[in-house]
């Protein structure tokens, strides 16, 4: 007998002696028992708590704030569906212009490597949904959010968020997303500690997150 079937005839034994699973219980919360106001305040908070910066502003005000961010930025790359008219103000102003970062888009057709996403100073993607309870923002792979590679690699994110795609706990955000999909479950800027409880940030993903959420 080979070590292969070994493992797998112990296996089927473990398998076959189990006892039988008990029902799940599943008569959690569901549904928010929030405004759209407490939501939105919930949520700010959870995330300033995390160490992000967040900043709430009218819809129409996506394209000043985004040239207001990146004031100083020498590159960044968005997801090849990146609604338009968020860079409107930036890319206006030209790339020969002083303070106006050269803009790479990523796409099924052009696909930037990890060195290339390493050199640029940001990127800047939409959101899926948002958990207020937790300070959760949740990426899922579509063309205005990307590969999940290109929200990780670069040091920093800029995620704008609708007010719409915030829902009060887990449950809610799970409903609206694909199984299937690649996801990014976001709680702030990546950070860890050691032993010593030292923070260290940066480390498996953006050392710095923005987020800009769109009233």
């Amino acid at each position: 007998m080979s070590a292969r079937e070994d493992i797998l005839n112990r296996i089927a034994s473990a398998l076959r002696d189990s006892p039988a699973t008990p029902e799940i219980p599943r008569n959690y919360r569901r549904a928010t028992t929030m405004t759209a106001e407490q939501r939105l305040e919930q949520l700010v908070d959870r995330l300033r708590d995390y160490k992000a910066n967040v900043f709430v502003v009218p819809a129409a005000g996506a394209p000043a704030k985004l040239a207001e961010l990146l004031a100083g930025t020498a590159s960044i790359v968005v997801p090849h569906r990146l609604p338009e008219d968020w860079l409107s103000t930036l890319l206006s102003v030209g790339k020969d212009d002083a303070g106006s970062p050269a803009v790479e888009v990523d796409s099924p057709e052009r696909r930037l490597t990890v060195a290339e996403l390493d050199a640029v100073d940001a990127v800047v993607t939409a959101a899926a949904v948002a958990v207020s309870e937790t300070g959760t923002i949740m990426l899922d792979g579509s063309p205005s959010q990307g590969r999940r590679i290109i929200s990780l690699v670069p040091d920093r994110h800029i995620c704008l968020l609708r007010t719409a795609d915030i829902v009060e706990v887990l449950p809610e955000a799970i409903a609206r997303l694909d199984a299937t999909s690649p996801q990014t479950w976001i709680s702030g800027p990546s950070a860890t500690s050691d032993i010593e409880l030292e923070r260290v940030e940066g480390v498996h993903g953006p050392r710095t997150l923005d987020v800009v959420i769109l009233t």
